[in-house]
């Protein structure tokens, strides 16, 4: 045993090599500062008067007025003009649990955290509240966006809005929402009581519509959810996920009861190893083992067990390593946006970290013995690697650094701004800003993007949309992680 052990730091001492080099020695404070700014690029509606991405402009005003509803405001999702409910409240729920782990950390960025947030939680209660018995999950046809290469602020493409409802259900994005409003009730309790007492009311009676009307989003909306963000893990994971977080904002037995009742049913005893705007497997063993972890409560070990097993996944040396990583160090799952698997592991890790340091536990895969420190340095390897610590020297943040991504796949950001060219610039006439070799007259400063592939290469190529595409969900997790190694002396 002393032997495996050995191996074991000698594996983890090789693998945390490279980010403990001095040229890892980022200025993480800056990076959580424009992971956050990202977000009013990608703001739609009506700007406030502090909006500090200048080179934007309203949008999407009269969204939900096909339908005499109020759908004005929220967030594109990614580099076109449409507003996907999903990875939107995705992105929100993962906003919230960086304030409410990390906000402590933020320090001056906390209230541009929370704006940022607001400005998620906001659209989401009007989609909530709009129609009884409905949930408002989408705004735009992405296949007729996608024929243009337009500005937000000049698109004429049609708003068509959609929704879920007890006909046509749609458990996943519900649930999600639920989740999201739960979460945020817990990072404004202090802050603004009132509006957590009101987003935490949404969040039950969502949960319950979502839980009462079971279905996939998916097929009810068919080919404007799918391709694009189709709920492939189904809707059993975020039914347990949402239940999860409205236990933790509202301390009420039911949602307790809830999770024991239907855990097994909902995938409390499934390993599956990434989390993302689609599967929330992973993200809710996490969140439901810290109710083990620093309250006892003994019917959640079950959710501490499967946690380790995710967390020996992730940890070469270890008996249970399946995790792929490129020649560089960074984190391998797919080719398309594969940098959301990164950050959303990299705040996992750190989250557990804490919730392991808070009763002195470890992680023990085989044989071998994982700290919360170790944790800390196998999260601190991903982050570092996007802020350019690694084989191309690139940042993967767009303005942070000296050297980043010039060609952001991203509408408003690759077209002139409003301001520099007043003119509207038409649906087809904004394919030339596409096309070209020019860099993005718009620093869509803060932004992560897609990433590199298996090989640590990446094409600078505005056409290349699964390296070179921003996305809120990419973002979120990242605001959490930076927090922590802005607020935390390494």
């Amino acid at each position: 045993m002393a032997a495996k052990g050995f191996l074991f730091l000698s594996l983890m001492s090789l693998l945390l090599l490279h980010s403990a080099s001095p040229a890892s020695a980022f200025n993480y404070a800056d990076a959580l500062a424009k992971s956050i700014l990202f977000f009013e690029g990608q703001r739609s509606g009506k700007l406030p008067a502090n909006q500090r991405v200048t080179w934007r402009g309203d949008s999407g005003l009269s969204d939900g007025s096909s339908c005499n509803v109020d759908l004005v405001g929220g967030y594109y999702d990614a580099g076109d003009n449409v507003k996907f409910g999903l990875p939107m409240a995705f992105t929100t729920t993962m906003l919230a649990w960086s304030i409410n782990e990390f906000g402590g950390l933020m320090h001056g960025e906390l209230g541009n955290a929370r704006a940022a947030l607001r400005w998620g939680t906001d659209y989401l209660l009007k989609a909530a509240t709009a129609a009884p018995d409905a949930l408002y999950v989408q705004v735009a046809d992405p296949n007729q966006d996608h024929r243009c290469w337009e500005r937000p602020e000049d698109m004429d493409t049609p708003r068509n809005v959609y929704k879920v409802t007890s006909q046509n259900p749609g458990s996943d994005v519900a649930a999600e929402t639920a989740a999201a409003l739960a979460a945020a009730s817990i990072a404004f309790k202090d802050s603004d009581p009132a509006y957590s007492s009101k987003l935490l009311h949404t969040a039950t009676q969502v949960f319950d519509f979502a839980n009462r009307y079971r279905g996939s989003y998916s097929d009810s909306l068919s080919s404007v959810a799918c391709p694009f963000y189709c709920s492939y893990s189904g809707y059993n994971d975020e039914l347990l996920w949402a239940a999860s977080w409205l236990h933790q904002a509202s301390q009420d037995v039911s949602f307790m009861s809830y999770i024991e009742s239907n855990g097994h049913t909902l995938g409390a005893e499934d390993d599956d190893y990434s989390f993302s705007w689609d599967d929330k497997r992973v993200g809710t063993k996490i969140l439901l083992s810290k109710g083990f972890l620093q309250n006892g409560i003994e019917v959640l070990q079950l959710y501490k067990a499967h946690s380790d097993n995710y967390i020996c996944s992730l940890v070469p040396g270890t008996s249970s390593f399946q995790a792929q990583y490129t020649p560089g160090g960074l984190l391998y799952k797919e080719s398309g946006s594969n940098l959301q698997y990164v950050t959303s592991t990299a705040f996992l890790l750190l989250t557990y970290a804490k919730y392991l340091n808070s009763n002195g536990g470890s992680v023990l895969c085989g044989t071998s013995k994982v700290a919360a420190a170790d944790l800390v340095s196998v999260a601190k390897k991903q982050v570092d690697y996007i802020l350019g610590n690694n084989p191309a020297k690139m940042s993967y943040m767009v303005g942070f650094g000296s050297k980043y991504p010039q060609h952001v796949h991203h509408r408003g950001s690759s077209l002139p701004s409003v301001r520099a060219h007043p003119g509207r610039i038409a649906c087809s006439e904004g394919f030339q800003y596409l096309y070209s070799g020019s860099p993005n007259p718009n620093v869509l400063v803060g932004a992560v993007l897609g990433g590199p592939d298996s090989q640590d290469h990446f094409a600078d190529d505005r056409n290349n949309y699964q390296q070179s595409e921003p996305a809120t969900y990419i973002n979120a997790p990242m605001v959490g992680a930076l927090a922590f190694f802005a607020g935390t002396p390494m």
